[in-house]
């Protein structure tokens, strides 16, 4: 009689089976060494599902066909773990398609006792299965209610070796955490795309990914890192079944960060074709339909000179319905630029100064942001306990399905929020003498090197300055930065005091340095001048 040597691995468990093929087949031609044996099919495939292993599917056929009448395995769950293959397999038993089944590691006995027997087997391959993906899914969602991803740890992070399986976390990787954030940082500024990043930190900073056993070692390929921009859990939540879930894990970027990001890719994070070095494209979006704004460079022929220049043209993409028509120049742009940075420039005395002033009070504003720490952290305790109000309300059936559902989601987008600024407060606490130290050099100097930069200076400056740039009825609005809003208000008026002391020739030295020191207390006694406002 003929047989056919089966053997199978799951995709599904890789790791646990990656020799199984090898060890299946080897151990079977040791063990039936004297049978007649016309071909050893191996396959890699689940058998959980029906209808997935096409090379199990024609060994049937060829056996319906009379090419042999026996099969092989190491064990009844390598020929089936659902009940149509079973079936498949046990009715060509009872019709004498098949008339022996032999395995390293079960007795069969072609009879009605042993046909019963080996359905129970099969039957028991398929409980296992089913029980098994129960118990990871029940498990996965506790973690997940724990706010731990299930599953292997973006780049950056790292799965805790030291846990049992089941109990472990995700940490930061720190070999590779504070690359990634440079990653994120270069996008941020909107200079880079997606592919000059990697770049950069492929040949540049030699950055690769973590090793295992089976992969790893190497550079991130495009597609890895184009899903790590798309990724929230580096903004500190998981996506998991459709869903949303706030993390336990350290963040990455802020989930302002995040949704710039998503804008600079545009939609999808599809990468952008780019034949020019289009200074201003990424970060200014339609007032509009809030579609992205795009570019395109058009050449003109100047007939008093004979020469052909180019011109830079900004209009909405119209991806969405939209009534824009028209576009703004590259130069009405840097004109709004120039507006808005005249605004915010402050003269170098008054930059040293503040920062005199600022490292003096450093203890007072930790003792203001640990006030205003300790006053978001009740916000945050408040939103969890109505939170935790609403589901004792749904199970006693004091809410509806759709009322529970729509609160729930008002209250767990609002907890994010909160849970965002707290830890915003917790960052900028440790860091807003440095933060704030930037903000004056900027306003100092930021002015200049626009208009003596190239268009690398130029768009990082542009998108340093504000929180949004919107393009509307073809003239670019800049909502500054939080931080220069005080400057913009308070500096001009503060400067012009500070001129008329200056060019006063009738005044001594004595009344001038007197003078000059009220304006230095004026300029410096309000908190909110010469401090990085709060959230």
């Amino acid at each position: 009689m003929k047989y056919f040597l089966y053997a199978r691995k799951s995709t599904e468990e890789e790791e646990r089976q990656a020799l199984s093929l090898d060890s299946q087949l080897e151990k079977a031609r040791e063990v039936f060494s004297g049978l007649d044996i016309i071909e050893m099919p191996p396959e890699s495939a689940s058998a959980f599902t029906p209808n997935n292993r096409p090379i199990f599917q024609e060994m049937l056929d060829r056996i319906d066909a009379g090419e042999a009448h026996g099969i092989i395995g190491w064990h009844p769950d390598r020929l089936s773990r659902n009940e149509l293959d079973a079936a498949a397999i046990t009715y060509r038993v009872r019709t004498g398609k098949i008339i022996d089944l032999k395995f390293g590691s079960y007795t069969f006995d072609n009879s009605p006792e042993g046909i019963m027997m080996l359905q129970m087997t099969m039957s028991q391959s398929q409980y296992s299965s089913a029980k098994l993906s129960k118990d990871v899914k029940r498990g996965n969602e506790k973690k997940i209610k724990m706010g731990w991803k299930p599953g292997w740890a973006p780049t950056g992070y790292l799965n805790t070796p030291d846990m049992d399986k089941g109990s472990k976390v995700i940490i930061i990787d720190p070999e590779r955490f504070t690359i990634v954030r440079k990653m994120w940082d270069l996008i941020l500024t909107g200079n880079y795309t997606v592919p000059e990043v990697l770049d950069i930190a492929t040949n540049d900073w030699g950055f690769t990914t973590r090793k295992t056993r089976k992969m790893g070692g190497g550079p991130l390929s495009r597609s890895a890192i184009y899903g790590n921009f798309s990724n929230p859990f580096y903004a500190g939540v998981i996506r998991y079944n459709g869903e949303i879930h706030d993390g336990s894990h350290k963040p990455m970027v802020s989930l302002a960060e995040y949704d710039r990001v998503q804008n600079i890719l545009g939609r999808k994070g599809k990468p952008r074709p780019k034949t020019h070095d289009i200074t201003y494209r990424g970060p200014i979006m339609c007032g509009e339909c809030a579609c992205m704004v795009t570019a395109e460079i058009k050449q003109k022929y100047i007939k008093s000179t004979g020469e052909t220049k180019e011109y830079t043209y900004y209009h909405c993409t119209h991806k969405r319905p939209c009534s824009q028509k028209g576009s703004i120049t590259e130069s009405q742009i840097e004109q709004e630029i120039e507006s808005v940075l005249s605004g915010i420039t402050i003269m170098p005395e008054f930059r040293d100064w503040a920062l005199e002033v600022l490292r003096e009070n450093n203890d007072q504003e930790i003792d203001e942001r640990t006030a205003i720490h300790e006053s978001q952290s009740k916000t945050l305790l408040a939103t969890q306990k109505q939170l935790d109000n609403l589901t004792k309300m749904r199970l006693k059936d004091l809410l509806s399905d759709d009322e529970y559902i729509e609160q729930k989601e008002q209250l767990t987008a609002e907890l994010r929020r909160h849970k965002e600024s707290l830890r915003d407060t917790e960052e900028r606490a440790g860091k807003w003498l440095e933060l704030t130290e930037k903000t004056f050099d900027f306003a100092t100097y930021a002015k200049e090197n626009f208009a003596t930069g190239d268009s690398s200076t130029k768009r990082e400056i542009f998108t340093a300055l504000g929180n949004s740039f919107i393009l509307k009825d073809n003239k670019l609005h800049i909502e500054p930065s939080e931080w220069f809003v005080p400057i913009h208000k308070q500096y001009p008026a503060i400067e012009r005091a500070f001129m008329q002391v200056r060019t006063n020739k009738k005044a001594t030295s004595k009344e001038k340095e007197m003078a000059f020191a009220d304006i230095k207390s004026s300029w410096l006694g309000r908190p909110d001048s010469n401090r990085q406002p709060r959230s």
